[in-house]
């Protein structure tokens, strides 16, 4: 009888020899009991790292036990999974919006003459304009970010505010 079963488990020549062992027997356990939508080979290749995390664990004589009992849960695991994500794909997704067309045809006008708007300001008011609105950034920050004074960054967002009101009619 071997001095200490658990040290054995761990050594990878032992190891190596019980993955050559039983590797082709847990496949083969699993694509016969679950199919191959399983991806035995994935499960299996699992319940040996599994095998590895815990060799200190395991004793010799165990470890075949704990092999199938792994890959056995896995696949188990696996079919749980696959139930769930069959259930979300029958629920009915509402992808309808309450807009009516006209309100969509607007929309997409508004945001058109916004970005030509855009494009019209000078570069330092888009970037702190952006920073400020879109990216919802303080004044403080942009002008440490720009390495300006806080003034004119104030100066350079309420100027493309008036330049954004003037070419966009409505706002």
């Amino acid at each position: 009888m071997p001095k200490d079963l658990f040290e054995n488990v761990c050594e990878e020549k032992l190891f190596s020899e019980l993955f050559k062992k039983h590797a082709k027997e847990l496949h083969d356990f699993i694509y016969y009991k679950y199919g191959e939508h399983i991806h035995p080979k994935d499960k299996v290749q699992e319940a040996f790292i599994k095998l590895w995390d815990n060799c200190k664990k395991i004793s010799l004589q165990k470890a075949r036990s704990f092999l199938f009992t792994v890959v056995n849960n896995l696949s188990l695991n696996q079919i749980k999974h696959n139930k769930v994500k069959l259930k979300f794909q029958q629920i009915e997704h509402n992808d309808k919006t309450n807009e009516n067309p006209e309100f969509i045809l607007e929309e997409k006008e508004y945001l058109q003459k916004y970005q030509k708007a855009l494009s019209k300001l000078t570069e330092p008011q888009r970037v702190a304009f952006l920073l400020n609105r879109a990216e919802g950034k303080k004044h403080k920050e942009i002008a440490e970010l720009l390495g300006i004074s806080r003034k004119a960054v104030e100066k350079r967002i309420y100027g493309a505010l008036e330049k954004l009101r003037k070419e966009i009619e409505g706002i």
